[in-house]
C-alpha cells in the first residue's frame, strides 16, 4: 500500500482522539470511542528501525504500542468511569501535559525533520510529553539503510549541520506509473545539500544537477544479506547515476558528495513522488506564482499567469516541469522547485500550519511515511533532534543555491554540464568554512573580537620565528615543501619537519605559547592564516631543545605560499534566494 493508503482512523480527525483526564490533568490518546483511558508511559529509549537490513520496514504503523481497550494496571482508578471529554470547536488547545504547570523555562516544541522528493520542508510536530503513544506509531513509519561508513557518523548539535537530500525517480506507490523510468531503479533525480550553521543562524541549500558529470568513487555497499559489495566507482559520469544503477544506494551518492564538493555529509534522506503530493496536501497546499501561462504536456501542469495554491499530482507537476520554464532544462527546474521550496517553508512556519494540531498530525504521518533516512537517523527521537536544531533558523537567512556550473565543452549537442571552475570551488569553500551566503546578525561579538584580535599587535622579524611543520591531513609531502618555502622564501629559518601529527584535523592550525604571540602573527601573515586558525596554547621542544610553536596542515591545506585565510561573505555573482522571498516562475 503506497503512502497516501496508509494510517488509522481516516474518518476521524487523529486531533480529537486525544481527551483530558480530569483525575490526573493529562491528556490521554484514546484509541476508539470505546476504549477506556490509558495513562501515558513513560518513554523509553529510540527503537531501531531496520539499521540492520537495509530495506526492512519496521512493524506496520497499523500496530499500536497498546491494545485499545486495555488500562494500564498501574494508574487505571477502580471504581470511576472517566468520560471521554472534547476540545469545544474554536475554543483554544491546552497542550498535553499537566493544568496549570508552566512550561520549563527556556524550552521550545519539539520538532520533526521531513522533505519533499527531491526537495527539503521542514515540518513541525508539537508532541509533549502526553505524545509518546504517537510517537511510537511514527517511529514505525521509518525505512533505514546503512550508511556504510560514507558518513560523519551523525550531525552534533554543537557543531554545523550537512544533510544530504535525494529525491528519486522510482516509481514506488500507486498512482506514480506515469512518472520516473519504466523498469529503472531510479535515480538520484534532485538532490540539495543542506548546510546549517554552527550557531543556527543561517543556512544554505546547495542544489546538485543531476546532468553534471563527475567522479563516482567506488562503494561499499550492504547488501540485503548483510553482507558487504564493493560497487565499482565510475569516471566522468553523470551524477544521478549515483544512486539506484548497478546497485547504488544513497551511501554511495554521499561518496559522490564528498568527492565533489570536500563536505562530508551527517546524514542523507531519501523520498520518491509521493512526499510531494501527501506533503503539500497535508499542508493544505502551496503558494506558487507564475509569471506567464504555462501549460506542460511532460509535466501535466496547466496553470495561467498569476497566483495559485496548489497540492497533490499538481504540486508534483509543478516541481517536475522544466520544458516550460526558463531554458527548459534541468536548472530551470531547480529553479523552480527552489521557488516552491521558500513558498513551502513560509506555509510550514505560518500560524495557520503551527497552531493546528491536525494539520500537524497528518504532517507527521505523510511525511514519516515518505522517509528512508541513514542508519544514524533512524528513530523518531533522532529526527525529533534533528528538526529542534532546524527549528532555530529564521527562512529569510536560508539560502538558496546551485552548484555554478557550464554546458559541457565536450559535447556538440548540449546535454550535461560540468563545474565551473572558477566559481564552484568558492561555493564549496564558503560552506566548508561556515559561511553565510546572506548578511545575518553576528552572534557571539566579544568571541569573534578576540579571535581577531590574536592577529593585532607587533610581529616577531621571520628569522625569530621558531615552529615544527607537521602534516595533520595534508596531501604527502606537504610539511617538507612547506618547510623548503619557509626557509627559502620567507626567511624563516628557525623551521624544522616534524613528521606527521597524531591526528587528523580539518583546518590548518597554529599553536602557540602567550610568550611566542609576536611569532605566531609574523607566521600567520606569511602563511595566510585567520585569527580562528590560530590556538594559543603550549611552545614545544624543538630539535635543539628550545621553545618552538606547531603548525599542523589539515585537510584545508592547498599549498605552500596558498593563503589559508576563508572567504567571509559569498560572491555577488553568485546566483542565490532566499526563502522569505516570492518569486515568480517565468
Amino acid at each position: 500500500m503506497d503512502a497516501q493508503g496508509r494510517g488509522r482512523g481516516e474518518n476521524i480527525d487523529p486531533a480529537d482522539q486525544w481527551v483530558l483526564n480530569p483525575n490526573t490533568g493529562e491528556y490521554e490518546l484514546r484509541l476508539s470511542p470505546s476504549a477506556p483511558q490509558s495513562p501515558i508511559p513513560a518513554p523509553r529509549g529510540p527503537r531501531n528501525t531496520g539499521a540492520g537490513n537495509p530495506r526492512a520496514r519496521s512493524a506496520s504503523p497499523d500496530q499500536a504500542p497498546e491494545r485499545p481497550g486495555r488500562a494500564s494496571p498501574e494508574r487505571e482508578t477502580p471504581g470511576r468511569d472517566v468520560p471521554p471529554q472534547r476540545r469545544r470547536r474554536g475554543a483554544p488547545e491546552e497542550p498535553p501535559g499537566r493544568r496549570g504547570r508552566k512550561p520549563a523555562k527556556g524550552k521550545k516544541a519539539k520538532k520533526v525533520l521531513l522533505w519533499t522528493s527531491g526537495t527539503v520542508a521542514f515540518l513541525v510536530l508539537a508532541t509533549g510529553v502526553g505524545g509518546y503513544l504517537y510517537l511510537e506509531h511514527l517511529n514505525d513509519n521509518i525505512t533505514s539503510v546503512s550508511d556504510d561508513g560514507a558518513s560523519t557518523g551523525g550531525f552534533k548539535k554543537d557543531q554545523a549541520i550537512n544533510i544530504l537530500l535525494i529525491g528519486t525517480d522510482k516509481r514506488t506507490g500507486a498512482g506514480n506509473e506515469g512518472y520516473g523510468d519504466k523498469g529503472s531503479e531510479g535515480h538520484a533525480d534532485t538532490t540539495i545539500l543542506l548546510h546549517v550553521s554552527k550557531d543556527r543562524s543561517n543556512a544554505t541549500a546547495l542544489s546538485i544537477p543531476r546532468d553534471l558529470i563527475v567522479d563516482i568513487p567506488d562503494c561499499p555497499t550492504q547488501q540485503e544479506d548483510g553482507s558487504e559489495k564493493v560497487i565499482p566507482g565510475s569516471i566522468g559520469a553523470r551524477f544521478n547515476t549515483s544512486l539506484g544503477q548497478s546497485g547504488r544506494t544513497p551511501s554511495c551518492t554521499m561518496r559522490t558528495v564528498t568527492e565533489l564538493t570536500g563536505i562530508k555529509p551527517d546524514n542523507f534522506m531519501v523520498a520518491d513522488f509521493n512526499a510531494v503530493k501527501t506533503l503539500t496536501s497535508a499542508v493544505g497546499g502551496v503558494e506558487v506564482c507564475l509569471g506567464k501561462d504555462i501549460n506542460d504536456p511532460d509535466s501535466h501542469l496547466n496553470l495561467p499567469k498569476g497566483t495559485h495554491r496548489i497540492e497533490g499530482e499538481q504540486a508534483l507537476a509543478f516541481v517536475r516541469t522544466r520544458h516550460s520554464v526558463g531554458l527548459g532544462g534541468d536548472l530551470s527546474r531547480i529553479e523552480l522547485q527552489q521557488q516552491f521550496l521558500s513558498s513551502l517553508m513560509r506555509e510550514l512556519k505560518s500560524n495557520d500550519t503551527l497552531t493546528s494540531p491536525s494539520k500537524m498530525i497528518k504532517l507527521a504521518e505523510a511525511g514519516t511515511e515518505a522517509l528512508t533516512v541513514d542508519s544514524q537517523l533512524n528513530s523518531i527521537n533522532k529526527l525529533k533532534d534533528l528538526g529542534m536544531e532546524l527549528g532555530k533558523l529564521n527562512v529569510k537567512n536560508l539560502t538558496f543555491t546551485t552548484i555554478p556550473v557550464v554546458d559541457n565543452p565536450a559535447e556538440k549537442i548540449k546535454a550535461t554540464v560540468v563545474l565551473d571552475e572558477s566559481k564552484a570551488p568558492e561555493v564549496f569553500d564558503l560552506i566548508r568554512n561556515d559561511v553565510s551566503f546572506t548578511e545575518v546578525k553576528q552572534q557571539k561579538k566579544k568571541e569573534k573580537a578576540a579571535v581577531a584580535a590574536r592577529l593585532k599587535g607587533e610581529k616577531a622579524p621571520a628569522s625569530e620565528v621558531r615552529v615544527r611543520v607537521l602534516n595533520g591531513g595534508a596531501p604527502a609531502g606537504s610539511a617538507q615543501s612547506t618547510l623548503s618555502w619557509l626557509q627559502v622564501d620567507q626567511g624563516v629559518s628557525k623551521s624544522e619537519n616534524g613528521g606527521n601529527a597524531p591526528a587528523e584535523l580539518a583546518k590548518t592550525t597554529l599553536e602557540y605559547a602567550p610568550d611566542q604571540a609576536d611569532q605566531a602573527r609574523r607566521l600567520a601573515e606569511i602563511l595566510g592564516l585567520s585569527g580562528s586558525a590560530m590556538k594559543p596554547g603550549e611552545s614545544v621542544t624543538n630539535s635543539q631543545g628550545l621553545p618552538a610553536m606547531t603548525l599542523t596542515l589539515g585537510k584545508d591545506f592547498k599549498g605552500a605560499g596558498v593563503s589559508l585565510t576563508p572567504p567571509d561573505k559569498a560572491p555577488d555573482d553568485i546566483k542565490k534566494s532566499t526563502a522569505d522571498k516570492v518569486v515568480c516562475a517565468e
